[in-house]
């Protein structure tokens, strides 16, 4: 029993994080999509198409993409 759940357990995770569209699809993240604005500073753009294309096929890849900062779009430095 404690195998099958450890088996659903690691597929689950890497189904999680092969289907974030926007760290898979997305290219390098950069150092400003990875940091947050500070105060006074504009808010970061997100890519729709990643975000829609997350809600549509596998929504957890969602907190993948925030997390790693690759659902917002590149700076223009």
């Amino acid at each position: 029993m404690k195998k099958s759940i450890f088996k659903f357990t690691a597929i689950l995770l890497v189904i999680t994080s092969l289907t974030s569209c926007a760290t898979v699809f997305g290219g390098k993240v950069s150092d400003c999509q990875r940091t947050k604005p500070a105060a006074g500073e504009p808010a970061r753009k997100i890519r729709v198409g990643a975000l829609i294309a997350n809600i549509l096929l596998f929504t957890p890849g969602l907190i993948v993409d925030f997390a790693t900062g690759a659902a917002y779009k590149p700076c223009n430095k």
